[in-house]
Order: C-alpha cells, then sequence, then structure tokens
C-alpha cells in the first residue's frame, strides 16, 4: 500500500512541475502560436505573388508551381524553427536538421536517375529549346511534341505511337527541332541516262519543280549533279519549303516526283533502269544458242555416263 501511494504522490508531483513550467511557458507558447499563423500567412502571399512574377518569366506551368512550391516550403520551414527556438527547443531544431540531411543523401544516392531527369527537366523549361506542337527528331525518335513536364518528354510519332523519353536522355543528346524557323529544304535524288543533255535536264527539272507542293517561291530550285552511277548520272534537286508538319515534307517530295516524272516523258529523257552485263564465257564470233546447245550435249553425256 505504501508503495502505491509513494507511486500515486511521485506522479502527482511530476505533473506539478510540468503543469508549473507549462504555465512559465505559456507566454511562449502564445508568441509561438502567432509566430506560427504568420508564418502560413506571410507564406501564402509571398506564393501568390511569385505565381505572378514568375508567370512574366517562364510559360512552364510545371516549372512556375515547382518554384513557388518549394519558395512556400521553404519559408514554412523557417518559420517552424523559429516556432521551436521560442519553444526552447533548441537540441530539437538540431535533431531535424541533421535528419534532414542525412535523409536528403540517402534519397539522393537511392533517386539519383529520377532527380537527373526531374534536374534537367527544369533546365530544358527554362532554355525552351522546342515547345508543344514542335517536330523534332531526338534519340532515334521523330515526331511531335504532346507535353513537355519535368520528369519526361512526350513525343507523338507519324505512324500515330506516343513514346515518353526521360528528359535525361533528351538534355544529353543532340535534338533537332525542324519548326524552329518553318521551313526545311528538300533534297532528291534523281538519275538520267548517259546519253542525255545535262544542261537540259538541268533547266527542265527546274521549271518542272517551280509550282510544286509548299515550295518557299523566295528560294531558288538548285539541281546540281554529283556522281557517275553504275547505269546513270546522278544529281540533287533542292528546294525549299513551308514546314510545320511532316505531311508538308511528304506531299511536297511525292508531288516533285510527279513533275519530273512527267517533265522527263514530255522531253524523252530516259531514266534509266540497272544494268547487269551476264558473262556466258563466250569468245567473239560465236553464238549464244550454239553455245547453248553445246552445254546441253555435255549435260547429257554427263547424265548417260553416269546412269552406266
Amino acid at each position: 500500500m505504501n508503495d502505491i501511494n509513494k507511486a500515486i504522490e511521485l506522479l502527482l508531483s511530476k505533473l506539478e512541475g510540468w503543469g508549473e513550467h507549462l504555465i512559465l511557458m505559456l507566454p511562449n507558447i502564445v508568441v509561438a502560436v502567432i509566430l506560427l499563423i504568420i508564418t502560413f500567412i506571410v507564406a501564402r502571399f509571398i506564393r501568390n505573388g511569385l505565381d505572378k512574377v514568375i508567370g512574366r518569366i517562364s510559360h512552364s506551368a510545371a516549372l512556375n508551381n515547382l518554384i513557388s512550391t518549394i519558395l512556400y516550403l521553404a519559408l514554412l520551414a523557417v518559420g517552424f524553427f523559429f516556432v521551436l527556438s521560442v519553444l526552447q527547443l533548441d537540441r530539437v531544431v538540431i535533431s531535424l536538421l541533421a535528419g534532414v540531411g542525412i535523409i536528403g543523401l540517402a534519397l539522393g544516392f537511392a533517386f539519383q536517375d529520377i532527380a537527373a531527369n526531374f534536374i534537367s527537366g527544369i533546365i530544358i523549361a527554362v532554355q525552351k529549346p522546342f515547345g508543344v506542337g514542335d517536330m523534332i527528331e531526338t534519340n532515334d525518335y521523330f515526331g511531335v511534341i504532346e507535353r513537355v513536364s519535368l520528369r519526361t518528354l512526350d513525343i507523338r510519332k507519324p505512324s500515330g505511337e506516343l513514346v515518353k523519353l526521360p528528359n535525361k536522355m533528351v538534355f544529353e543528346n543532340p535534338v533537332t527541332n525542324y519548326s524552329s524557323s518553318g521551313i526545311r529544304r528538300l533534297d532528291l535524288d534523281v538519275g538520267v541516262s548517259y546519253g542525255e543533255d545535262l544542261e537540259k535536264v538541268q533547266q527542265i527539272v527546274i521549271e518542272a519543280l517551280q509550282d510544286v507542293k509548299n515550295r518557299v517561291k523566295t528560294r531558288d530550285v538548285e539541281v546540281m549533279y554529283d556522281a557517275f552511277n553504275d547505269s546513270s548520272i546522278d544529281f540533287k534537286a533542292r528546294f525549299w519549303i513551308s514546314y510545320s508538319r511532316q505531311i508538308d515534307f511528304v506531299s511536297a517530295k511525292s508531288d516533285a516526283i510527279i513533275k519530273i516524272k512527267k517533265a522527263f516523258d514530255a522531253n524523252d529523257i530516259m531514266i534509266p533502269f540497272p544494268i547487269r552485263t551476264l558473262d556466258f564465257g563466250i569468245k567473239g564470233g560465236e553464238k549464244l544458242n550454239e553455245h547453248l546447245e553445246d552445254l546441253q550435249a555435255q549435260m547429257k553425256n554427263g547424265r548417260n555416263m553416269s546412269d552406266n
């Protein structure tokens, strides 16, 4: 019974001590609560102001939201540490800072690839080398950008598939933006017979391509010979087209091929077929049919000997 009374007295003494300490800390608690409320109000006010300012600088909604959220949480963290200091919980503050540092290092090692994609996404959003709707080629993928996020770049291929590329891959590799200038040069390889008048062919091709689809009229059509092939002399027909979608390029190329073929047909210009020479081992003065008859006779004699 005495043990129980001692335990109760000890508990009451402890509670009385806590109560006295609470009364002494009451002004600090009131100040801490007021400081916490002020921190929330100020952080929210600053966040709203930052949203407007950042929105004028950057047009990336994801990046804008990220920056404002990070600053908002940083302000709340500063206010929270001040509150702990007012409550004389300095050791807790030190422990929290140490814990945050250790957790940050652990997360950094565990999610370094995600962090790399995240940081690459921030840099891409700031530099803005391309935007939604641009036609680009990167990492052997070609298509239209549908979405730019802080983690991936979404590309819709001409065949319809959606490719999600990690921002790290996009940031570390070359990117060709076909929509940056609104125009693109089309190079068409063509071959003509060795017997053709090359200057005449050149002029005919230039005239044929004047009205090709999507051609930029301020840029001249160029026809340049560049190779002696096995059965043809090859040239490149080059002209510039207005370009916003892949169909602009494909339709212009198709139209150019049709116009060149019609112009060649109208002027009796031949596009040669590949020529192959077959060597039957025939010497000069011998006829092919006689040589074939000799081969047939030799084959018959060989079969007769094998039968015997």
